[in-house]
């Protein structure tokens, strides 16, 4: 819940009064962000006894009568002005008139409230000023999460990129070594050692680039009515030579043909991604069982390795920001970090989620559920839940 500062300025005591009994327990709901304001008043006679309790605790709203003894409404906004201090200011006056209004406005003033006003205009104003207040604060808010998701990304690929890159440098400085350059074994070791950097570094950009499409809303959608067995056949012959070269056996379990509105595109991405983790995070030997279920409204793609698999902790950290697993099993399999976030965003898109069950020495199983009636919405209108994966 929010919580809303109000000071009452009027130099008529039963005005004061009148206002803080008409907003006493009074509350907003702002619909758009899901959030309730109350409301905390305190009230002042005068503008100089309202600028001091403005020094004391600066409020959030402030209802300026526009006539005071001393200092009038308008001075005390100009001296608001000059300390440049951030409170929202309804002028009130018995005066009304549209130069005190536009007086009023260009002296900082949000909105104008001429008396008598009835305690429902009161309550309008107030829950329009108070609207308005929480919104620009959850904008901030979210500019400075933004801003800080942006600082962490920049240094996590930052360093994701400085690591293989200072392994290649010092690759090609010791093959400038005469012994290296007569040593073949050595010298080849060497070049395929920095062709597996580079790989690494290639998914990360191609990774990073699928994922900042998705959720820029720049991403095309394709929709038709497809065949998915056909991208996921696509799926199991691009995991092929990984497979074949680790000796993994993949089994497809599925209908002869599911229909499905989709992007074909992104069903293979959806596949790539579970079968490449799959394979790669198999033992030498293993198998990968590929399930996919027609469940009337849905569609369920479960894919299971008989790997290295991972604890309940492990699986807690596993949808984390830039998340992978990291132990003396995964420590020579390369991988960006971000491809089961790309297939999290993927299944949002299709109304769907991903869930993960795992065991050490056992294995995992990812069971994506899709929509099969996906409406053409495009990746920024998605609900999705952040999250980044192997």
């Amino acid at each position: 819940m929010e919580h809303l500062r109000v000071l009452v300025v009027d130099d008529e005591a039963g005005m004061r009064f009148g206002v803080l009994r008409a907003l006493r327990n009074f509350q907003v709901e702002v619909s758009d962000i899901n959030e309730t304001v109350s409301f905390e008043f305190d009230d002042a006679e005068t503008g100089e006894i309202a600028l001091e309790k403005i020094a004391a605790q600066r409020p959030d709203i402030l209802l300026l009568d526009h006539k005071l003894p001393g200092l009038h409404g308008l001075e005390v906004l100009e001296k608001l002005n000059e300390q440049k201090l951030d409170i929202l200011t309804i002028m009130v006056t018995a005066y009304a008139s549209i130069e005190t209004a536009v007086s009023a406005t260009r002296r900082g003033a949000y909105d104008f409230l001429a008396k008598p006003f009835t305690p429902e205009e009161l309550k309008s104003l107030i829950s329009k000023a108070a609207k308005h207040l929480v919104l620009k604060h959850h904008a901030k808010k979210l500019a400075q999460e933004k801003k800080q998701m942006r600082f962490q990304l920049i240094s996590v690929v930052s360093h994701e990129l400085k690591a293989p890159l200072a392994a290649i440098e010092g690759y090609l400085n010791i093959m400038k070594e005469p012994a290296v350059l007569n040593n073949p074994e050595n010298y080849n070791q060497m070049v395929d050692r920095m062709q597996f950097r580079l790989v690494g570094m290639r998914k990360l950009i191609f990774d990073l680039l699928d994922l900042t499409r998705i959720e820029s809303g720049q991403k095309k959608r394709s929709l038709s009515e497809i065949d998915i067995l056909e991208p996921v056949r696509m799926s199991i012959e691009t995991a092929s030579p990984a497979a074949k070269e680790k000796q993994v056996e993949i089994n497809l379990n599925a209908p002869e043909k599911l229909m499905m509105i989709a992007d074909p595109g992104e069903i293979e991405i959806i596949m790539n991604n579970m079968v490449s983790n799959a394979v790669k995070y198999n033992r030498d030997g293993g198998k990968v069982f590929i399930d996919i279920t027609d469940m009337g409204e849905t569609v369920k793609i479960a894919v299971k390795d008989t790997g290295i698999g991972m604890t309940k902790e492990e699986v807690s950290r596993l949808f984390g920001e830039f998340v992978r697993i990291k132990n003396k099993k995964t420590q020579n399999i390369s991988g960006s970090g971000l491809g089961l976030s790309i297939l999290k965003r993927l299944s949002n898109l299709y109304k769907g989620d991903v869930s993960v069950e795992s065991e050490p020495d056992v294995g995992t199983t990812f069971t994506a559920i899709l929509n099969k009636h996906t409406s053409a919405e495009t990746p920024s209108d998605a609900q999705s839940e952040d999250g980044e994966g192997e």
